[in-house]
């Protein structure tokens, strides 16, 4: 197998996500919030130790990983965007001292092959029972950040669920969705989508490094890795958020269907998707609680690793303590 391609954010990538930054508001907000916080972490220097792999799952090259406690329960983890399952590399070990664990780079996210078909919620969620039944998977507590979680709820929601619980958060959920300015531009904006495009891959990982952490930074083999999923299909993100209003529109309805235990967790600074959508998404779901992270932007499972892995933990055992003592 060819040796993966190395990218990296070079000036040019730095100077297009400074002129991105000049039209977030969220920006100076996030700024302060990270030169102010006790918890802000160096530049991560170590590289992943995720375990990769690949197979085909319903016709789709898929890029996964497992490992973990084999006879633990099991932790289904769903990519988000714009990161891939190495976003997880984190929390990834103590996870596996109690659990089982599985993770995937959605269809045509990340180091997973897939076209702008799979560019939906309904898609998303089929190929999840798939890659469920495919792996012979059994009763897994599947945790959705991001665009993992509405592939989460919408399975959630079908016949077809075998799932013990869910976890999401920080996603898309509802019609009236509370969207910060990067999002409203990819949905409504077909200037600010080409901008985008032509200022590629690179400007937007940056972009992103900038708004989505207060605390955490990436390492080198990770930013790669994510430009990797972005590199040649950025037209596949663009109608992920051109089909947004009416992959909600179809979400929105099945919400209430789902009876299923709901861990939904949201960073407080979070400026991709406001706090509100994950308030008012807790109020809706019969069988929900809500986890809010101090101090945490958009991707809280790194920028509250060990919070978060508290959250997983704690949730998972309690759920499996409660079938284990059903009569």
């Amino acid at each position: 197998m060819a040796k993966p391609r190395t990218y990296r954010i070079n000036g040019l990538d730095r100077l297009n996500a400074s002129a991105l930054m000049l039209v977030s508001p969220e920006r100076p907000v996030m700024r302060l919030l990270q030169a102010a916080s006790p918890d802000r972490q160096p530049p991560r220097t170590t590289a992943p130790q995720i375990p990769l792999e690949f197979d085909t799952v319903a016709g789709v090259n898929v890029r996964f990983a497992r490992g973990g406690q084999d006879a633990g329960p099991t932790v289904l983890l769903l990519n988000p965007l714009p990161q891939s399952i190495l976003a997880f590399d984190s929390i990834w070990e103590p996870l596996g001292r109690d659990f089982q664990l599985v993770a995937y780079d959605l269809p045509g996210f990340g180091g997973s092959e897939g076209g702008e078909e799979w560019m939906s919620f309904t898609r998303q969620a089929e190929f999840l029972a798939e890659f469920i039944r495919a792996k012979g998977i059994k009763r897994p507590h599947i945790v959705g950040p991001d665009i993992g979680m509405p592939a989460a709820l919408t399975y959630a929601a079908s016949p077809a669920c075998q799932a013990a619980s869910i976890l999401v958060g920080d996603g898309p959920c509802l019609v009236a969705s509370s969207n910060g300015s990067l999002i409203e531009k990819l949905i409504h904006s077909a200037f600010w989508r080409t901008v985008m495009r032509v200022a590629g891959p690179g400007a937007g990982i940056e972009g992103a490094n900038r708004l989505c952490y207060v605390n955490y930074q990436p390492s080198k083999e990770e930013t790669s890795d994510y430009i990797a999923g972005l590199a040649g299909r950025m037209n596949n993100m663009f109608r992920w958020f051109i089909d947004y209003p009416k992959s909600l529109a179809g979400l929105e309805p099945q919400l209430t269907k789902i009876t299923l235990p709901t861990k939904v967790f949201w960073g407080d600074a979070d400026k991709m998707l406001f706090i509100d959508n994950g308030t008012r998404l807790a109020r809706m779901l019969p069988q929900s609680s809500l986890t809010i992270f101090p101090n945490c932007g958009h991707f809280c499972y790194q920028d509250q690793a060990e919070k978060f892995v508290a959250m997983v933990r704690d949730w998972v055992m309690h759920h499996e303590d409660a079938e284990a003592n059903k009569p």
